[in-house]
C-alpha cells in the first residue's frame, strides 16, 4: 500500500506507517497542482494531509482509496466529491483536545492578569506593578462553554481545578435548562469537575452568555454553527466579560466581535482569525489584534509535541487498519444510517457462485444491494449472507433465488425499521 503523506509529519508516524508495511513517499511541500501530479504517478491508495486543502480535481487524479486527515477537522477536505467516488475520508477527533485546552486556559490567564502587557514593559525596562496589580481573579467566576465535545470537555476539566462555575450548551444539550444529572455529567466525561463546581445546562447560546462572565466556544464548523456567535450573544454578557475563541473563526460574527470590543469593554483571547495567511508565516493584518484587551495567539492550539505524537500515532492506526481489514477507523463520510429497506437473508453452502446467483437476480429485477455481509461457519462449510436491499423481493423472486441454485439452503426477507 501507497502512503502519500503531503503535509509535515512526525518521524515517529512515517516510521510507524514503514513499520505497518507501507511504502511511504513523503513530500510536505506538495499543494494544488503538484499535489495532484503526485497523486497520479505515486498511484497513492492513502493521502494523509493536515492543512493542506484536497480538492476535486486531486481526487480525480489518481486510485486514491483514503483521505487522512492528521488533525481534528476537514473542512479542507472536498468530502462530498469523495464520497461520489467512494472514496473514505477519516480524521483524528480529540487527539489534540489536550493541547487546545491547555492554550483556551492559558489565554484566559493571560488576559485576567495581562501577562503579555507585562512582558512587554518589562522588554521596554519599564517597572509598573500598581498598573498590573489591578486584576479582577478568576475564583468564582462562571465559565459558558459552547460545545462539550472532546475539547470542550478537556476545558471543563481545567476550569473546574480554577474553581469556575460551568454553564454548558451544545447541539446534543439543547434544550436543556439548569442542573444536570449525574448519569448526563458522567456521559459528558464531567463526573471529576462535577465534584468541584456546580455545573448547569442552558437551552440557548444566548442563555449561556447571559450566565457567565467568560465565554469559551468549541464547536464544529457546520452550516447550522457558521456566524453562531452573533451581537445577540456578545450582547447579553454582562460589563467586562472575556470572551475565548481558539476553535473556528467562522463561528463567530466578526463585526459584531470588534463592535462588543470597542463598545463594551469585551476583552478577548484569540487563536483564530477571520483573515489568516496561508502558509506558516507571512503578513498579518487583522486589526482585532490592536483593541486593547485582545490577547492573541498564532492558530497553534494543537500544536505541541504531545499532540502531534498523539495525531501520528492516530494516523497510523486508522492507516493499518484500513491496510489489514478493509475497514477505517474515525470514518465520516458512510451513511450513519443505511439507506436499504429490507434485508434478504440467505443461508448458503459455502461454494463459488451461490452470491453470484443471487446477485444477478436481483439486478435482472432492478432491486439494489446497499450493504452486504458474508458469515462463513466453522469448518467453511456454510455461510449465512446478510444483505441489504432498497426494495423487497416479492415471493416470486425469492422462489428463484431459492430454486435456482441447489445451494442456497433457505432464505428470508426482514423489513428494516419495523
Amino acid at each position: 500500500m501507497i502512503v502519500l503523506v503531503a503535509d509535515p509529519f512526525e518521524q515517529r508516524g512515517l516510521d510507524g506507517l514503514r513499520d505497518a508495511g507501507c511504502d511511504v513517499r513523503y513530500d510536505p511541500a506538495l499543494e494544488d497542482q503538484a499535489l495532484a501530479d503526485a497523486l497520479a504517478t505515486t498511484g497513492a491508495d492513502v493521502l494523509v494531509v493536515r492543512s493542506t486543502a484536497v480538492t476535486e480535481p486531486m481526487l480525480d487524479a489518481g486510485r486514491l482509496s483514503l483521505v487522512v486527515r492528521a488533525g481534528a477537522g476537514y473542512n479542507t477536505i472536498d468530502v462530498a466529491a469523495a464520497s461520489r467516488r467512494g472514496i473514505y475520508v477519516s480524521n483524528c477527533p480529540g487527539r489534540n483536545a489536550v493541547a487546545v485546552a491547555e492554550l483556551t486556559i492559558g489565554l484566559l490567564l493571560a488576559i485576567d492578569r495581562r501577562i503579555p502587557d507585562n512582558v512587554a514593559d518589562l522588554r521596554a525596562g519599564v517597572w509598573n506593578k500598581k498598573r498590573y496589580a489591578e486584576a479582577q481573579g478568576l475564583a468564582g467566576r462562571t465559565l459558558g462553554l459552547l460545545g462539550v465535545g472532546n475539547i470542550g470537555r478537556e476545558v471543563a476539566v481545567r476550569a473546574a481545578a480554577f474553581g469556575l462555575p460551568l454553564v454548558l450548551w451544545s447541539r446534543s444539550l439543547a434544550g436543556l435548562d439548569g442542573s444536570l444529572s449525574p448519569d448526563l455529567l458522567d456521559r459528558l466525561g464531567l463526573t471529576e469537575a462535577s465534584r468541584l463546581v456546580p455545573i448547569s445546562g442552558a437551552p440557548t447560546p444566548t442563555d449561556v452568555a447571559r450566565r457567565c462572565h467568560i465565554l469559551s466556544v468549541h464547536l464544529a464548523l457546520t452550516a447550522e454553527t457558521r456566524g453562531l456567535v452573533t451581537g445577540e450573544i456578545f450582547g447579553a454578557l454582562p460589563p467586562d466579560a472575556i470572551f475565548l475563541n481558539t476553535s473556528r473563526a467562522e463561528l463567530v460574527d466578526p463585526a459584531a466581535l470588534v463592535d462588543a470590543v470597542r463598545s463594551r469593554g469585551l476583552r478577548a483571547g484569540l487563536d483564530v482569525f477571520a483573515e489568516e495567511p496561508a502558509g506558516g508565516s507571512g503578513t498579518f493584518a487583522d486589526p482585532i489584534v490592536q483593541a486593547a484587551g485582545v490577547y492573541g495567539t498564532h492558530h497553534i492550539g494543537a500544536s505541541t509535541a504531545q499532540a502531534q505524537e498523539a495525531i501520528a500515532a492516530e494516523t497510523v492506526r486508522i492507516v493499518n487498519a484500513f491496510r489489514t481489514s478493509g475497514r477505517v477507523p474515525n470514518v465520516v463520510n458512510v451513511a450513519r444510517r443505511s439507506p436499504a429497506t429490507h434485508m434478504l437473508v440467505v443461508r448458503h453452502r459455502d461454494r463459488p457462485g451461490v452470491l453470484a446467483h443471487v446477485f444477478d437476480r436481483l439486478r435482472a429485477r432492478g432491486i439494489n444491494v446497499q450493504e452486504t455481509e458474508n458469515i462463513v461457519f466453522a469448518g467453511a462449510e456454510a455461510a449465512v449472507a446478510r444483505i441489504n436491499l432498497d426494495g423487497q423481493p416479492d415471493d416470486a423472486l425469492l422462489d428463484e433465488l431459492r430454486d435456482g441454485n441447489a445451494d442456497v439452503l433457505d432464505l428470508g426477507v426482514v423489513t428494516l425499521g419495523a
